[in-house]
């Protein structure tokens, strides 16, 4: 299992370093434009290794592409981040440039591969990589419904004083402040509804905290967060390469299901060695369903942007 990074910065870095502590990968190859810097990220963590006891080899690259060829699973985090006040739509002019470039040189050395997109804004982002790569709508896959479910559970058990490993939930829609749908409805501890031990109003508030968690985060660090992106991403790789079968939400393209067509959106999916293996479609109440139309309504704005 050959893993590509695109980007070595903060989370692509993380990236990395979470998929090979793992050690479910023979190799990640990091890929930066900076001169040199992929490089000294990957001997960086390279010298972790007898550390944190993995055996992955991580090398890196200046912007040589023919290091990557060969790769199962190709992600992208390259393009500009937040700054505080930032949309995440915001960032759509320069770095739908840099993913069109990127996810075409990765295709050229790794036709086969599959492709996680990172970059904001992320669901259009996604659909961009559809609509000029030509790689099976399977091998395409965005990554924020994983990270923004992570921050809902992380919110969920700060709201019930619980551990957070008794604690499942979900958001699906954009990934987007205003296009988050956490799904309060069927959140649970331990199989046992949260609305058994919360509020509505607090479960409220956790919802809200939860759709602003991204710019919560920009708002304290100065720029986007990387670490759970970071461990977004190599929860996804690893349901690919072992082939788990896990349910992750992610941005799929979708052709019907939910309603929706020709647009890229937070969905439950199961991951596998082909990448997203089926689309899940859970019964959604009027609410939710409303939400998750008008989350879509936002990024088809978004998608308008785009010079295709």
């Amino acid at each position: 299992m050959k893993v590509t990074v695109v980007g070595a910065g903060a989370v692509g870095a993380s990236c990395a370093e979470y998929i090979a502590i793992k050690d479910f990968a023979s190799e990640v190859v990091i890929l930066d434009i900076k001169e040199g810097f992929a490089e000294g990220k990957a001997m960086d963590l390279m010298q972790t290794a007898s550390l944190n006891g993995f055996d992955t080899k991580i090398t890196g690259s200046t912007n040589d592409y023919s290091k990557t060829a060969g790769s199962d699973v190709c992600v992208i985090t390259s393009g500009i981040p937040r700054k505080p006040g930032m949309t995440r739509e915001e960032l759509i002019g320069i770095n739908a440039g840099i993913v069109k470039t990127v996810s075409a040189n990765l295709i050229e050395h790794s036709p086969n591969t599959i492709i996680i997109v990172v970059s904001n804004p992320m669901d259009t982002m996604t659909y961009l990589v559809h609509k000029t790569t030509g790689l099976p709508k399977n091998k395409i896959i965005g990554m924020g419904g994983a990270l923004d479910s992570a921050r809902f559970k992380y919110r969920l058990a700060e709201a019930l004083g619980a551990p957070i490993s008794d604690v499942d939930g979900m958001v699906i829609g954009g990934h987007s402040d205003k296009g988050m749908v956490p799904l309060t409805r069927l959140a649970t501890r331990n199989s046992v509804p949260v609305s058994e031990f919360i509020s509505e109003e607090r479960l409220e508030q956790v919802k809200q905290d939860t759709k602003v968690g991204g710019a919560t985060l920009t708002g304290l660090l100065g720029t986007s967060a990387w670490y759970a992106p970071g461990a977004a991403v190599s929860g996804m790789v690893q349901a690919i390469a072992c082939d788990t079968k896990k349910i992750f939400p992610c941005s799929s393209l979708l052709d019907g299901e939910y309603g929706l067509k020709d647009l890229c959106i937070g969905v439950p999916v199961v991951l596998g060695k082909d990448g997203i293996e089926s689309i899940v479609e859970i019964n959604l109440s009027d609410a939710e369903k409303a939400h998750l139309q008008e989350s879509a309504a936002g990024v088809s704005k978004t998608n308008g942007l785009l010079e295709l």
